[in-house]
């Protein structure tokens, strides 16, 4: 009696262990954790186009994730896509004509930004808005195709009158 007491407490500790165990981990994919961390300084950037965008996605520079995309709204008068982003204290030397693109990981994976350092020796200060002609926005995957599918069919009604 005492053995089979013993074995089921360990079974219910395990299945607690399990169950905080996914929890964390739907904690940590969801990026839930980063919740209420508001260190660090905002830094605004427009875009034509965000493709699938979200907030909470990484911004990235050199491949290190710097800080994540706290806000987007959308411009009424320029018609753009307005990403406010929430970059890290520890990241204050960022050059203010840094360029910043909307960049896919992997072929189907999550986008985010990615900042590309400029050589100005003036820093991006909190609020500070980086250059619409140093942005770059999302490459839409469908647009691709219909220009490739249009230009195929243009090209061969050109052989066709030849």
């Amino acid at each position: 009696m005492q053995i089979k007491k013993t074995i089921e407490i360990w079974v219910g500790i395990l299945v607690v262990l399990g169950f905080a165990a996914l929890f964390m981990l739907s904690i940590k994919v969801s990026h839930l954790g980063d919740l209420f961390i508001e260190d660090g300084y905002s830094v605004i950037a427009s875009f034509d186009n965000i493709g699938g965008l979200k907030i909470k996605s990484p911004v990235k520079m050199g491949g290190v994730r710097i800080g994540r995309v706290s806000n987007i709204s959308f411009d009424n008068e320029n018609y753009e896509a307005v990403v406010t982003m929430q970059i890290d204290k520890q990241y204050h030397k960022i050059p203010t004509d840094t360029s910043a693109s909307i960049l896919t990981a992997g072929l189907l994976g999550e986008q985010y930004i990615g900042l590309e350092a400029g050589a100005e020796e003036e820093y991006l200060a909190d609020n500070a808005k980086i250059e619409s002609g140093l942005t770059q926005s999302a490459v839409i995957l469908e647009q691709l195709i219909g220009k490739f599918l249009y230009n195929s069919a243009e090209n061969g009604t050109k052989k066709q009158t030849n």
